[in-house]
């Protein structure tokens, strides 16, 4: 059964102010912690996303500021980095930062968020510059991976630099035997805006783009999104993968039970989710995600 738990209370104040009296701590802490296996012993593995931010993505269902109070958000993911079953965190560096000066972080898996240059809405949106960390510093950190997303329009020149830097990042953290999460979308402009196309068949051409990037693929994994025909799709690559949670849309049940059938697939190997289980629309962060933990890890939901 699970077990609805109070928000984990976070002092904003005491973080900004141990951040501009001692910003050495983060340096310190980031080597003093405790690190575990990749994969859990069962194989599978259950992260929260919180990298929406730096792209200026806020929104959650119609609430275009949702993601805009930094100390909720970091309450929502302290709350679901407390609850059992939950592996990890993919992140930015400031979001990142926060929960290790938390002490939120210890034994858990940390990927950090490298390209967050194509902001949402913008001209340059396709432009997916490393913004955020570079392979370098995923190592020097002691993180467990890097994520880069990489859409791939075929009309926007900006494609081939994203390709070319996420190749040059998966070939880095590949010689340091550290996991490149690349996240691949076949993706256009309709009316202006930035779609991906879930199609099964530009699903696939993605997963084709994305699994040969970089001089090895022997630590790449993929995150993808559930579409229709997903067997067949799964059937274009033999990377791990890690499926992602989406925008929580609908009644959460069927969200529940897509990602149920999904997880049989044996290129799947768990689960990324953001929003849909921050931001339930019941608002109970902790049953959302021991719910998400009990779909990919077994038990009583």
């Amino acid at each position: 059964m699970t077990t609805s738990t109070p928000p984990v209370a976070v002092d904003l104040a005491h973080l900004t102010g141990l951040r501009a009296s001692d910003p050495g701590a983060i340096a310190r802490r980031w080597a003093e912690r405790s690190r575990r296996p990749l994969l859990a012993a069962d194989g599978r593995m259950l992260l929260v996303a919180a990298d929406h931010p730096a792209r200026g993505a806020l929104g959650v269902r119609t609430d275009a500021m949702a993601m805009g109070s930094r100390s909720d958000l970091l309450e929502r993911l302290a709350t679901a980095l407390s609850r059992p079953g939950v592996d990890g965190v993919l992140a930015t560096p400031d979001v990142l930062d926060d929960l290790l000066l938390l002490g939120a972080l210890e034994d858990k898996v940390v990927i950090g968020s490298m390209n967050r240059g194509g902001l949402q809405g913008s001209a340059f949106e396709l432009d997916d510059r490393f913004t955020g960390y570079s392979a370098a510093e995923i190592v020097r950190r002691g993180l467990d991976g890097g994520k880069m997303l990489t859409r791939i329009a075929l009309e926007d020149p900006a494609t081939v630099t994203t390709l070319e830097a996420s190749a040059a990042a998966v070939t880095e953290l590949a010689e340091h035997r550290t996991m490149a999460m690349v996240e691949p979308f076949w993706s256009t402009r309709r009316d202006g805006k930035v779609v991906n196309l879930l199609d099964p068949d530009s699903t696939i051409r993605s997963i084709a783009v994305g699994s040969a990037l970089g001089a090895s693929s022997a630590h790449t994994w993929l995150k993808l999104p559930v579409v229709e025909e997903l067997e067949r799709v799964m059937d274009a690559t033999t990377l791990p993968t890690l499926l992602l949670g989406g925008d929580p849309k609908g009644d959460p049940r069927e969200t529940y039970a897509s990602w149920e059938r999904s997880l049989t697939l044996p290129q799947v190997r768990g689960l990324v989710v953001g929003r849909a289980l921050l931001y339930p629309p019941d608002g109970d962060v902790a049953t959302a995600v021991d719910i998400a933990s009990g779909l990919v890890h077994g038990g009583d939901l």
